[in-house]
């Protein structure tokens, strides 16, 4: 039996902040914005651009480059972030509805920045466990952008933040672009590192606390965490992408491209040397900022409408996401 992805679907806000803008925001000179952490300009949400919509507008896109009918959908998973249109919703289902998938289930998940490659492991799994499953459409949004506050340098490294949509439609026994495996790992050690430390069971929210803009993304031992994640992280990243290509079948020498999360320039580069890939194996996601989980879809989009990628090369999804979570997913593309 094969997995393979059948198309993906992106949306992205018209809505723009540039490098300039973040700097008056952020007192951060714009140089430093544009060479060290990346950002030349981010997609921030318009006025429609809710959460759930935009990966409602991104699944449209995939289904209509796939030439699927909605009703052919077994599964819909919600891959898109807790901040969405309700703070307590199931956003699948809403997703379905609007899609037309009358014959399909739904569920949501959520790991973060990791979502969509513990998504795609999922619906491998249940594709593999139930007969009855051979179409399953993952698709959701992300805004988080909307929880930083530009004068808190403790976020800094949070300032990428943006918005948009990502959908991936999967097939069983479907013969290109195979899905083969993932890995990954997670560190309760920083689970309450970066939180939104307001609105929650442990302290309500309150109308001071939305005056006084604590209803915000915040570190609360930034030097700790700091210390802790640079030791980390990068191993980190590439014990992921070695243990799945690895998994699959594969050596890091025969991966073609990865497809990564935007994160500061350096880090992007460093990645890239440890495994022997020149700057073309890879897209600096610059000019969009940190999409979240939508990062890997949107750099593998890219990849071939630039035709980086081509039939029988080896693809990598890696992404990591706070609390903290790595993870890796390869494909055989073509």
């Amino acid at each position: 039996m094969t997995i393979g992805i059948v198309s993906t679907g992106i949306y992205l806000p018209q809505n723009k902040m540039t490098s300039r803008e973040l700097a008056a925001l952020s007192n951060i000179p714009e140089d430093i914005i544009r060479q060290k952490m990346g950002i030349y300009e981010k997609s921030i949400p318009g006025e429609h651009d809710h959460t759930v919509q935009m990966g409602i507008w991104a699944a449209q896109d995939a289904l209509k480059k796939a030439h699927i009918e909605p009703k052919d959908i077994d599964v819909v998973i919600y891959m898109g972030e807790e901040h969405k249109e309700y703070p307590l919703w199931t956003a699948s289902i809403k997703m379905q509805e609007e899609l037309g998938a009358v014959n399909a289930w739904a569920f949501d998940v959520q790991l973060r920045c990791g979502t969509t490659i513990m998504a795609l492991k999922v619906a491998k799994s249940l594709m593999a466990a139930d007969n009855s499953i051979n179409t399953i459409l993952i698709a959701g949004g992300y805004r988080n952008v909307d929880f930083i506050n530009y004068s808190n340098p403790r976020t800094r490294f949070m300032y990428n933040l943006a918005a948009g949509g990502g959908a991936i439609l999967l097939q069983k026994n479907y013969v290109k672009n195979q899905l083969l495996e993932a890995d990954i790992m997670t560190d309760g050690s920083f689970s309450e590192d970066v939180v939104v430390p307001v609105g929650g069971t442990k302290t309500p929210l309150t109308p001071f606390h939305l005056t006084e803009r604590l209803y915000q993304l915040d570190v609360l031992d930034p030097i700790g965490m700091k210390e802790r994640l640079e030791q980390k992280s990068l191993s980190n990243f590439l014990k992921v992408i070695r243990s799945s290509l690895s998994k699959s079948g594969y050596s890091e020498e025969q991966l073609s491209y990865l497809a990564m999360l935007h994160m500061k320039r350096s880090a992007h580069d460093y990645i890239l040397a440890e495994l022997c890939l020149q700057p073309e194996q890879s897209i600096y996601l610059q000019d969009y900022g940190h999409i979240g989980q939508i990062d890997q879809i949107l750099s593998l989009q890219l990849a071939l409408e630039q035709n980086r990628i081509q039939a029988g090369d080896i693809v990598t999804f890696v992404s990591a996401g706070i609390g903290y979570v790595w993870g890796a997913i390869t494909i055989r593309w073509g």
